[in-house]
């Protein structure tokens, strides 16, 4: 705050004149981000004042801040006298507190807490020094300073306080902390000096040691001193609500109005209820002028009006908030202007002269011409003219760029005379191609086709899109706008070429263009190839170009094969192939397979072409091997040979053979058709040609080479000398066992055919007894059964003129040999048996090869071996068992396995005992026998006519009783309507579907040695229908009639 006793000569008119004649300049609004400083400066007229005056500040309407001291804020108090020309100046420092964030010292003022000066000094200095620093409250001064020393002790309650002051947001949530010695100590909050309640923006919380006051919403109201109470000890703090900045969020707008008129503005801001401030031309309009000014608050919106408007009133507007400015002009006029005749809309042709022409009533009125809103300009084609109360806009050869809106204001009154220039302009078609041979658009098949026409014209013109062949329909459509125009077909066809004519039309008159269009699209698909030329993994592929090309030419091929039962089509080429044929290599021999083509232009790929015929890639096998003459004759020639080492997948069908004389070109077939066997006989020969013979393989893909005998063949018998080749095996003596079958082959050679004999230890064989069959390469000895007489020795010979061969065959044929022969028990001592024996009189053709010995004890009659392949005719047979008689036997062993018999002891041998013989008391035979006695009664029972029913009862007695049923004393025996049954004691009666005749005393009898016993019960048969009285006591009891007794 700055008093100024006697102002500067030079600086007191440019100081403004307080309206009230106190305030030279009043505290001026200003912002400042957190954590700066700001001043705000005061000054008064102080010439007339004859002491210093008491000063205050105040934060909004009610807070006075010279009670709040702190270090935050400062205020500063200048005076400022001059005496004789030199100037003295003065300072006094008050301090208050504010809550900043941020230490806040200024650079040419020292930060003094007057606080800190004060509780230092002793009371006596107290005034002088709140008259220094220019406090004025001292009640409240020594309040504030009895507060802070009785702070300046140790609290005793608190841990930790509240800070000196907080500062939150408006509408945002703040939380006041403390921490208190005792948890269980309870706390008071206080706002102002009165308690604070729960509600649902203040809560309390808590936690251990901390108590915590939560404020939700913040608003105006809640900027306020806090205390927190615990005992008699409180922590203080005070609370800074900021405001948000409002925002204009619609401005004013500008205004012209007769003198007299009522005038009001209007604008919107961010908050509801907010302070606004107005200006005009600069300057506040306070509320000493509401006589003029009238201001008005609806919710958001903000007024200021003005009843009765004057020629003063004119100015600009300004409306003001800590958020945003938004400023407006009033024009108000004297007088009214009247309009005889207005400017009309023209619509001219190229060319022509549009001509804009008004009349008012004051031909001293100037104004201005505008075009679009700006003003228009004169020159060599546009003329502006003002004669008299007539104002002319003249515009020359009119072109296109002329077409606007046109408006004459008169200067100095609110009208605005508005007319409108349209041109118009012949429809034209901007094509390059115009006057020339018709364009041409190509479009790939399935894309949109979309053809833009700039076309110019005013009005508008129409627009007409005709096919010169025939009218296009469902996938066409046109769309116009105002420079051009687009026709559009969707998914463009091969039948959419054609010439397309483009009419345009407009009053002016028309205009017309043709437009080729051609549709190109992917080849149509080759027909199927053909497969030829099949080999063992390849083949040769052929087709044909497409029928149609797609309108561009055809670069090459693709081919695809697959597996017939595949789904899988595989790529051949990469490159496109030029050709029309494709040798196709790496198959699968025995595979089957398919193939297709597709024909590609620039456009792309055609669709495949229907499938080849499947075919299979097979190679014809190689040629046969080992081919050699087995035999000739006078008139045949025997061939062999081995299979092809190279079958292939096409297998094997036949052998085809054929021979060609010596000289002669000519093969002739040797067998008729083809041969499965790897060996043929050739015969009708003539004797003593010569021919060559060959043979090939054939399969599915064709015949194999031919494997040929170099040297030919002279048909004629050659003579052999007979040999006979006796298999290994032979060369021993064969050993078989009765019963079983002999095999004898025995391979020779000789031609010609030898003649051949068998005999038996040198007699002649019997063919009833033994078979013998003869062939060109061998002889086969045959018995279906061996006995024991066809051992011997067989010599068999071959006979070819004077030459022979003979060979010798032993045979043994064996079977099992009989039973020893005199066995004995040669002496017995201890556990021990001595046993004799002499070998088998039949040793069954064979060797004995031993002897099992077996023995058995007398009471069991089971037999164990004691030896087997015991060799000798003795033997002793330890660890029998005392007081125990043996029988033993004795088996003979061959070749063929142990004898049919054993030869067995006749009598047993006794194994004595020794010592002291055990004699075993004597006891009495206990009697368990007792007379029948039943364990479980029969039992009444009522029963349902037609369902099994059974009476069962448990009877006991040794020897087990025979029982007996009865029905009323008539025996049941032989009933086949009941079944009895008897287990473990337990005896059962089962009635079959009972009848209402069945009821009555059925009894139960048991019988056996040592006496009787029967038992007795009644059986009552029911039948299945309800009589009269269960309806009646079903109905009761669902009524919930019947009493304990029924009825």
């Amino acid at each position: 705050l700055v008093f100024d006793a006697v102002p500067p000569a030079e600086a007191q008119p440019e100081e403004p004149v307080d309206p009230i004649g106190l305030f030279v300049t009043r505290p001026q609004d200003g912002e400042v981000t957190v954590g700066g400083n700001i001043m705000f400066t005061a000054k008064v007229a102080g010439e007339s004042l004859l002491k210093k005056p008491s000063v205050k500040w105040f934060k909004g309407k009610w807070m006075d801040l010279a009670s709040k001291v702190g270090k935050h804020l400062q205020l500063l108090f200048l005076l400022l006298h001059s005496t004789e020309g030199s100037e003295e100046s003065g300072e006094l420092n008050f301090s208050a507190l504010l809550k900043k964030r941020g230490d806040g010292k200024s650079d040419s003022q020292p930060d003094v807490d007057v606080w800190e000066i004060l509780r230092k000094a002793p009371p006596s200095e107290y005034e002088k020094i709140a008259f220094q620093y220019g406090i004025t409250d001292l009640r409240g001064m020594l309040k504030r300073l009895k507060r802070i020393k009785k702070e300046e002790k140790k609290s005793t309650a608190f841990l930790k306080k509240l800070d000196p002051a907080y500062q939150v947001d408006k509408g945002q949530k703040i939380k006041l902390m403390v921490e208190v010695a005792n948890p269980d100590a309870d706390v008071k909050w206080l706002k102002n000096g009165q308690e604070i309640q729960v509600s649902g923006r203040y809560i309390f919380e808590a936690i251990g040691n901390k108590r915590i006051l939560t404020i939700n919403h913040c608003s105006l109201a809640d900027d306020a001193a806090y205390e927190c109470v615990v005992a008699e000890e409180k922590s203080f703090t005070e609370l800074f609500v900021k405001e948000p900045p409002i925002l204009i969020t619609h401005p004013l707008e500008d205004q012209m109005v007769m003198v007299g008129e009522r005038v009001e503005f209007e604008c919107e801001v961010s908050e509801e209820g907010a302070t606004v401030k107005w200006e005009k031309d600069g300057v506040e309009l306070t509320r000493e002028e509401t006589f003029k000014y009238r201001f008005k608050k609806d919710g958001k919106k903000q007024y200021l009006i003005i009843n009765e408007s004057t020629k003063e009133d004119s100015g600009h507007y300004t409306v003001k908030t800590n958020g945003g400015v938004s400023v407006a002009e009033l024009i108000v006029q004297e007088k009214k202007l009247e309009v005889y005749q207005s400017i009309a809309d023209l619509t001219v042709k190229a060319r022509d002269q549009a001509v804009f022409k008004c009349e008012v009533s004051d031909e001293n009125v100037k104004g201005i011409w505008l075009k679009n809103g700006k003003e228009v300009v004169p020159d060599e084609r546009i003329k502006i003219s003002h004669i008299g109360r007539i104002h002319k806009l003249t515009i020359e050869d009119v072109t296109p760029g002329d077409e606007a809106d046109y408006s004459f204001i008169p200067q100095g009154f609110a009208y605005n005379l508005s007319a409108k220039l349209q041109f118009l302009e012949p429809p034209k078609i901007h094509l390059d191609c115009l006057g020339q041979s018709p364009d041409t658009i190509v479009v790939v098949a399935g894309n949109k086709l979309r053809l833009d026409v700039p076309i110019s014209g005013d009005p508008t013109p129409t627009v007409i899109w005709q096919k010169l062949l025939f009218e296009s329909e469902g996938r066409v459509r046109v769309e116009k706008h105002e420079d051009h125009c687009v026709f559009i077909i969707e998914g463009a066809e091969k039948e959419d070429e054609g010439v397309y004519r483009v009419i345009v039309k407009n009053p002016v008159g028309e205009d017309k263009a043709d437009i080729t269009v051609k549709v190109i699209d992917v080849p149509d698909p080759p027909e199927a190839p053909k497969i030829s030329n099949i080999g063992e993994d390849y083949c040769t592929v052929q087709w044909q170009p497409p029928t149609y090309d797609g309108g561009q030419p055809v670069l090459g091929y693709i081919l695809e094969r697959k597996k017939k039962k595949s789904y899988r089509w595989m790529r051949l080429n990469f490159d496109l192939l030029k050709e029309l044929t494709y040798e196709a290599k790496r198959m699968i021999e025995g595979v089957v397979y398919e193939m297709r083509i597709y024909a590609v232009n620039s456009i792309g790929m055609s669709r495949p072409s229907p499938a080849s015929q499947p075919f299979m890639p097979i190679a014809p096998p190689s040629e046969p091997t080992h081919f050699t003459v087995e035999d000739v004759s006078d008139t045949t020639v025997a061939l062999k040979w081995r299979p092809p080492e190279r079958i292939g997948a096409g297998g094997l069908d036949g052998y085809i053979v054929e021979y060609c004389k010596d000289g002669s070109a000519e093969w002739t077939p040797a067998l008729p058709g083809l041969t499965e066997r790897t060996s043929a006989l050739i015969k009708d020969l003539v004797t003593g040609d010569k021919l060559y013979f060959r043979v090939k393989a054939i399969n599915l893909a064709g015949e194999s080479g031919a494997a040929i005998i170099k040297e030919p063949i002279t048909v004629q018998e050659i003579m052999q000398r007979p040999k006979i080749w006796l298999p290994r095996h032979l060369r021993q003596t064969l050993v078989k066992k009765v019963g079983e079958t002999i095999n004898i082959m025995i391979p020779f050679q000789g031609k010609p055919r030898p003649k051949i004999s068998w005999m038996k230890d040198g007699q002649t064989l019997d063919s009833k007894d033994v078979g013998i069959r003869n062939s060109n390469t061998d002889t086969i000895l045959f018995i279906r059964k061996a006995e024991l007489h066809h051992s011997g020795a067989y010599e068999v010979t071959l006979q070819i003129e004077n030459m022979t061969d003979t060979v010798v065959i032993t045979i043994q044929i064996i079977d099992k040999p009989g039973p020893p022969q005199n066995i004995k028990l040669a002496d017995v001592w201890g556990f021990n048996v001595a046993l004799e024996w002499t070998p088998p009189q039949d040793d069954g053709n064979a060797q004995i090869l031993g002897y099992t010995v077996q023995k058995a004890d007398k009471k069991t009659m089971e037999w164990y071996t004691v030896y087997d392949h015991y060799r000798r005719t003795n033997c002793v047979v330890s660890d029998l068992i005392m007081g125990n008689e043996y029988f033993f036997r004795v088996f003979s062993e061959n070749l063929c396995g142990l004898s049919e018999t054993a030869a067995t002891t006749k009598n047993p041998a006794y194994i004595q005992k020794t010592g002291t013989t055990y004699k075993p008391p004597s006891y009495k035979e206990h009697d368990f026998s007792e007379p029948p006695k039943f364990t479980h009664p029969l039992v009444n029972r009522s029963v349902i006519a037609g369902y099994n029913a059974t009476l069962s009862c448990a009877v006991r007695g040794i020897p087990k009783p025979k029982i007996f049923w009865y029905k009323n004393k008539v025996d049941l025996s032989g009933d086949a309507k009941y079944r009895m049954f008897s287990k473990q004691g337990v005896l059962t009666l089962e009635i079959r579907k009972p009848t209402p005749f069945d009821g009555g005393f059925y009894t139960c009898k048991a019988v056996n040695e040592c006496g009787e016993a029967e038992i007795e019960c009644r059986l009552d048969v029911r039948g299945n229908q309800i009589d009269i009285m269960d309806i009646l006591w079903i109905t009761l009891t669902l009524q919930g009639k019947t009493n304990n007794n029924g009825i």
